[in-house]
């Protein structure tokens, strides 16, 4: 008989649901976790939450794998064989704090600079920069160096905000979408919804990408760029708008420092400077008195086209006179990029004129009046509706800075800055460009027992502001803030082991890092990493890192190569904070922030990371973590940490309800029921920008008051626009002999070179080496969206998506070289040679070959199977990149970054290949000897799963 019982369609899965913060990759979407007798059940987005509406990706459903993970670290660690054996005995936690504290004692006693503290994707980079600053050391920095410290400088430098975190295309009202270099995993879910808008609303969207794939997949039209040249044909396109007249002269001389007049002195210490009055703002030429006035004079007309006189008799240009001459010039002309880029002329000139018409042609109008800083009404707000998005893909690049640049520069041309339909800042940006933060740790400002004076990582304004030696020599471990990498305001974590093994500029006794797996996926050079890491004295038989204190929640291939192993919770174990003092998750309409709370209780002997880095503090003594009395100021580690620091009167990690009684916004007194309150809410803040400042914040009276309301900014006072990078041009008087802080003799020609501060396009630093003519093919690699970055090729449910890597082969060379799909190849750089397994593909730019980054697995980590097929069967392209450029002639060779900022230049990689005999990594790079299990973790099931009841089957 048939079963004419009801089907439940909905049953009840838990018996409690909390909120909290994912954190399977770095957009930080609200989640609900449904728990049933103590376990996880389900987890499903927050549909109240501004990041996600309740969207999730498969990442974060696998949320439930992540901590059902068998590679969770179980105890603290010490290591009792040789660094990369994995032998280890477990201790308590006293022991592991008492030897970490040992350890950092001696050093802050004596030089706090040979503490070099270094985290990866641990999104506190608030709290770990003031803990390194309170400790003394400038050895600080985090993952954007070797991630995207171009895109945030190129912008902040530039327009004050950046893509990514700090901004979102217009999705409601853009007609013309343009996303460069965007990997699927990035920022996934927001991007997902915005381009159904998109898709919707009719507007057209173009990916530019040499590969195929996610987003690109979808695009209305992919144009296969040649890695490195996105900068060349944003140029080019620069080359068409201005030659057509289409851009925006009146956003230009109102928003933008284009009609600021450039001293014209060849020879002189004020070449290339801006001309300033007595008071140093810069000067404009007015059209109606016919006189340099200052930029912010009430009435001033300013002239983009003359050639000036000053009243000293000097020459000057206005910034607009001097970027006509340099882009309309034969150079950036579609035909002579065509070859380059791999993109034909017509394509771009139709891709300018489509721009040109979306832009000028189809305005977009909201009737909103607003009122601009300097107290004109506007009755409506009109939008230029070309939006951009880029991310790694040209970041990642050594001439990746000028390439954002150049992105930014076509925005404002255009008038596509936080206007209705375009590029739109979150708050708290804009912020002065650059942001007037400046790094600390000067000679003079390093001292035993003291903290910094500042933060260890900033934005420099002039060699001035460099930390160098009275000699030029680097005051960083890892070389950021010299005359080799000035502007790295994210640090250059890539270099910090090799510096530290060579003692250059000094030697180092602890390397303290969290969350970041420098022996494998995160490294250059790879195998020279862990060479490195094992390398001992002759002299002394002592190794040349003499303490490595290594802090993660599962067992990475960097865990074997710590001394002292201090195991960190998942992130559904604990309480975290997303603050506005380091990576906004708010949108163009409102600021918002959010906290994680711990929903599971940990099953093994484990500490928060930020618990246990809190209490260190107060173990070293230093002030921000001790009381007057010697007492601990934050005994109950990072939760009261969250409600009770104020990094300045009324600003605390958390903007949302602060106060005593939680009735102010942003700026306020510490609220001891602070995250109650979020909790209550759903484990997040959201506070509305009046609609009268949603546009043109950056000039915006609205917005610019209720920014300072917010501590956002000090002063409401406008934000400059900046086409011309004043800060670059001094570094390049420095390389000719002016000023008071001069370069090394070695470092001036690429100072002359490199710091343009008009944008320009250079070829990869490895294109300029032989390098190109015997390694035809470009290599690069992007995170699936399935994966974010080693830990979640690990997961028993995203395994099964993508449990090995492939080399995609253009279909066009696969056919030169006799390859069909599945076939082994050999690819070999100029650093190094593996194999890897094939498969052939159309959409890819013919000289270029990719994989999916981070899943190849070094055998018997992260407590996989030894025959794993990310171990059989995955690799890395890690092992082909040299962290260090070939010798110049003078023998010394630089990072293989940009020289500009110190960015990891991840994908200049070049490569050949050749058709293996034979399948397997056998004679390579790959095939190393499985790591050990650590005491106390036992054997991965065989299957790891997940059962009604809450538990694991």
């Amino acid at each position: 008989m048939p079963d004419d019982r009801p089907i439940d369609l909905s049953p009840k899965v838990s018996d409690e649901i909390r909120t909290t913060t994912c954190y399977m990759c770095a957009c930080r979407c609200g989640i609900r976790v449904h728990l049933k007798d103590g376990g996880i059940r389900y987890i499903e987005g927050n549909p109240d939450h501004p990041i996600n509406k309740g969207v999730l990706c498969a990442k974060g459903s696998a949320g439930i794998m992540h901590q059902e993970s068998p590679a969770k670290l179980r105890k603290p660690l010490k290591r009792v064989g040789p660094r990369g054996s994995g032998e280890f005995e477990e201790i308590e936690w006293d022991e592991a704090l008492g030897i970490a504290t040992g350890w950092l004692s001696a050093i802050r006693n004596e030089d706090p600079r040979k503490l070099a503290f270094f985290t990866g994707r641990d999104q506190s980079q608030s709290l770990t920069a003031w803990w390194a600053s309170q400790f003394g050391t400038p050895n600080f920095a985090a993952h954007g160096g070797f991630c995207s410290v171009n895109m945030a400088a190129g912008g902040l430098y530039s327009i004050g905000g950046s893509f990514w975190e700090f901004g979102e295309p217009d999705w409601e009202h853009s007609r013309f979408f343009m996303m460069f270099g965007v990997a699927e995993d990035h920022d996934s879910n927001p991007i997902k919804i915005g381009l159904s808008k998109l898709r919707a609303n009719g507007a057209k969207f173009v990916s530019v990408n040499p590969v195929r794939t996610g987003y690109s997949a979808i695009a209305d039209e992919w144009l296969p760029i040649t890695p490195g040249s996105d900068g060349l044909f944003a140029l080019s396109l620069v080359h068409e708008l201005l030659s057509a007249g289409k851009i925006d002269k009146e956003f230009l001389k109102s928003y933008t420092n284009a009609p600021w007049l450039v001293i014209d002195a060849p020879g002189s210490s004020s070449h290339g400077l801006f001309a300033r009055d007595a008071d140093g703002k810069p000067l404009v030429w007015d059209q109606k008195q016919a006189a340099a006035l200052p930029w912010d004079s009430d009435g001033v007309v300013p002239d983009l086209r003359e050639t000036v006189t000053l009243p000293d008799g000097r020459q000057a240009k206005p910034v607009f006179y001097l970027l006509a001459e340099k882009y309309l010039t034969a150079e950036y002309a579609p035909e002579a990029v065509a070859e380059r880029t791999g993109l034909p002329a017509d394509t771009i000139r139709r891709i300018a004129a489509e721009i040109a018409e979306a832009a000028f042609s189809q305005t977009v109008v909201i009737e909103q009046p607003w009122t601009d800083w300097r107290g004109v009404r506007h009755e409506r707000m009109v939008g230029r509706p070309v939006a951009l998005h880029a991310m790694r893909g040209i970041s990642a690049h050594s001439n990746g800075f000028h390439t954002c640049r150049a992105l930014h520069l076509l925005q404002m041309l255009l008038g596509a800055i936080d206007s209705p339909g375009s590029f739109r800042y979150k708050p708290p940006f804009p912020q002065s460009a650059p942001p007037p933060v400046k790094p600390a740790g000067k000679p003079g400002q390093v001292n035993p027992r003291q903290p910094l004076p500042g933060p260890p990582l900033g934005f420099v304004q002039g060699p001035e502001d460099l930390l160098v030696g009275p000699d030029g020599k680097p005051q960083r471990i890892d070389k950021a803030f010299s005359w080799e990498n000035p502007l790295s305001a994210h640090g250059l974590m890539h270099m910090v082991i090799t510096n530290a093994w060579k003692g250059d500029p000094y030697p180092v006794d602890t390397l303290f890092l969290y969350m970041a797996n420098m022996a494998w996926n995160s490294a250059m050079n790879t195998g020279g990493t862990v060479s490195m890491l094992t390398d001992k004295d002759p002299e002394t038989g002592e190794y040349r890192i003499p303490h490595v204190i290594y802090s993660d929640a599962f067992y990475s291939e960097t865990v074997p190569y710590a001394d002292l192993v201090l195991p960190d919770t998942t992130y559904l174990e604990r309480w975290d904070c997303i603050s506005l003092l380091d990576r906004p998750i708010g949108s163009a309409e409102a600021a918002a922030d959010a906290i994680r709370q711990p929903v599971l209780t940990p099953d093994r002997d484990v500490r928060p990371f930020q618990d246990v880095l809190i209490h260190l503090g107060y173990r070293l003594g230093l002030p921000g973590m001790t009381n007057e009395d010697g007492s601990e100021k934050f005994p109950e580690g990072y939760k009261q940490y969250i409600t009770q620091h104020q990094r300045k009167p009324g600003i605390g990690p958390l903007a949302g309800w602060r106060g005593e009684n939680g009735d102010a916004q942003g700026v306020g007194a510490p609220n001891p029921n602070q995250l109650d309150r979020y909790i209550e809410n759903g484990c997040f803040w959201r506070h509305d920008i009046p609609e009268e400042g949603h546009y043109f914040k950056f000039a915006n009276q609205a917005y610019l008051d209720w920014a300072k309301s917010m501590g956002f900014m000090t002063e409401a006072a406008p934000v400059v626009l900046q086409l011309y990078v004043e800060p670059l041009q001094k570094f390049r008087l420095a390389a000719d002999g002016h000023g008071d802080v001069l370069p090394p003799e070695r470092e001036r020609e690429r100072l002359r070179r490199y710091f343009d501060p008009l944008p320009f396009w250079y070829p990869p630093l490895e294109d300029e080496t032989r390098t190109a003519d015997d390694f035809p093919l470009h290599a690069v690699s992007q995170r699936p969206m399935a994966m974010y970055h080693s830990w979640g090729s690990q997961n028993a449910w995203l395994r099964q998506i993508h449990g090995h890597n492939v080399l995609f082969v253009p279909e066009s060379l696969a056919q030169e070289l006799e390859l069909k799909a599945d076939d082994w190849v050999w690819v070999e750089s100029r650093h190094g040679k593996i194999k890897a397994p094939t498969k052939i593909m159309q959409g890819v730019n013919a000289k270029t070959v990719w994989t999916w980054n981070a899943i190849g697995k070094r055998a018997g980590a992260w407590n996989l199977d030894k025959d794993a097929p990310e171990s059989t069967r995955g690799f890395l392209l890690n092992h082909l990149i040299d962290e260090l450029l070939p010798e110049q002639g003078s023998g010394y060779r630089y990072a293989a970054s940009d020289p500009v900022t110190g960015q990891a230049a991840w994908y200049d990689l070049r490569v050949r290949i050749k058709k293996a005999e034979k399948p397997g990594f056998e004679e390579t790079a790959l095939k190393r000897k499985a790591f050990k299990r650590p005491p106390g973790m036992p054997r991965a099931p065989e299957t790891v799963a997940y059962g009604k009841k809450g538990g694991k089957r």
